[in-house]
């Protein structure tokens, strides 16, 4: 029996309020996983399910609050006309390529280049690769109706994909070091300054990926005397 890592989980996700986990966007909460902050460079098994039951509670009383205490926002009937254009264009476009296609081979990619041992060749090609791939999505078609259709799914899915997979080659390729789950062969070691940062990825008004780096606070003065007595 062939026994091996894989990939299990993302440490990084939606940057919210440690509080309330509402995220930079209004109204908009995450809780559990998907979340980012709460494990640092790596996660315990067993731990998502405190969590979930810690700050899924949090986020469902304070979006409930927000709820209440604000109005329902504007719905622009030109944003909805432009994203139900954008979802249909699969089935407008007369190309042959597969959504499946190219999911898989952006599954192939992350997985040989930016896995569970990383240096910045590699992740310089994979980004190579996602900018490849995104020109290929672009032109994924599907056929069929709109109920139960897999193959659209895929295809609207493949932005979302190839999104999330450019930040986390970008984030790693500007983390010059080894922390928790994130391994460099070029950089074995841990970096002290780099410990004291997050690295948050935003949209820049051109609509390519920004890193930026994000102190993080200091910790109290009782977790850091539980953190030594552990040591």
């Amino acid at each position: 029996m062939e026994i091996g890592p894989t990939t299990h989980y993302v440490m990084g996700g939606v940057r919210v309020d440690g509080d309330s986990q509402m995220s930079d966007v209004p109204g908009l909460f995450a809780a559990g996983e998907c979340a980012a902050g709460l494990h640092g460079a790596n996660r315990l098994g067993g731990n998502s399910l405190s969590d979930l039951l810690v700050f899924g509670k949090r986020a469902g009383e304070y979006a409930a609050r927000f709820a209440k205490e604000n109005a329902l926002g504007a719905v622009s009937s030109q944003a909805i006309e432009s994203a139900e254009k954008c979802a249909l264009q699969p089935f407008e476009r007369k190309s042959s390529e597969n959504p499946y296609a190219v999911q898989h081979t952006l599954q192939d990619v992350m997985q040989d280049l930016v896995g569970i041992v990383r240096a910045e060749a590699e992740m310089l090609q994979a980004l190579e690769r996602i900018r490849e791939l995104k020109a290929r999505s672009e032109r994924a078609s599907v056929d069929g109706n709109r109920e139960y259709n897999a193959g659209w799914h895929t295809a609207l899915d493949l932005h979302n994909l190839l999104t999330i997979s450019e930040v986390i080659t970008r984030s790693a390729l500007h983390r010059k070091e080894s922390r928790g789950a994130h391994f460099r062969d070029d950089f074995p070691a841990k970096d002290e300054q780099s410990g004291k940062f997050n690295i948050v990825a935003r949209k820049g008004t051109n609509g390519e990926v920004q890193l930026a780096h994000e102190p993080i606070p200091p910790m109290p003065q009782e977790l850091q005397q539980i953190v030594e007595e552990m040591k």
